[in-house]
């Protein structure tokens, strides 16, 4: 088998596990009046990254932890955590003062008895594998497979939202950077 059809496979095997119904359940926490903060570490933080410029785009107030422009959070704005094992010391740690705080948490990852996805309001599995070994096996290295599926699990969100919220791709367009 060819090497991109074994990648494919894995992350179409993945994604029919991903239960599209905790991503309706996550909706209600996205609120154009609330801020967004989301948080990764490592490959995960590229994709929290990623999340935050979807969000951005259409139409959200949203910041990535440990940027230097970030504010400080406050209760009642919206947590999303990324980590593949919800186990990452510095995840867990941050998430657990967001929660005192009062934010709403979301957690994305592949493992729903992890202590992060025990710190959630809502949890969003995608079971990629991960370094940890959590998740669907891979013949990927690392959390190649979650970060992956992970990705595609976020796209899906974010244009669940943009539908909801009746945002177009001119809407979104509107919000791309216009100086490159």
């Amino acid at each position: 088998m060819k090497t991109i059809e074994t990648i494919m496979q894995e992350i179409n095997q993945v994604m029919e596990l991903v239960d599209e119904k905790e991503l309706d359940q996550a909706l209600p926490l996205f609120k154009k009046e609330k801020r967004i903060f989301v948080i990764g570490a490592g490959r995960s933080g590229f994709q929290a990254k990623g999340f935050a410029m979807r969000l951005m785009h259409i139409g959200y107030t949203d910041y990535v932890m440990g940027e230097t422009i970030t504010p400080s959070i406050q209760k009642g704005d919206t947590w999303v955590a990324i980590s593949g094992s919800g186990t990452t010391k510095g995840i867990v740690a941050d998430t657990e003062a967001a929660k005192k705080m009062g934010l709403d948490i979301i957690a994305l990852t592949s493992d729903k008895d992890s202590p992060l996805a025990k710190l959630a309001d809502k949890v969003i599995v995608v079971p990629g594998a991960t370094k940890t070994g959590a998740g669907i096996k891979s013949v990927q290295l690392l959390s190649s497979l979650f970060d992956q599926t992970v990705h595609i699990t976020l796209d899906a969100l974010t244009l669940k939202l943009a539908q909801r919220d009746q945002t177009s791709n001119e809407d979104a367009l509107h919000e791309h950077v216009n100086v490159e």
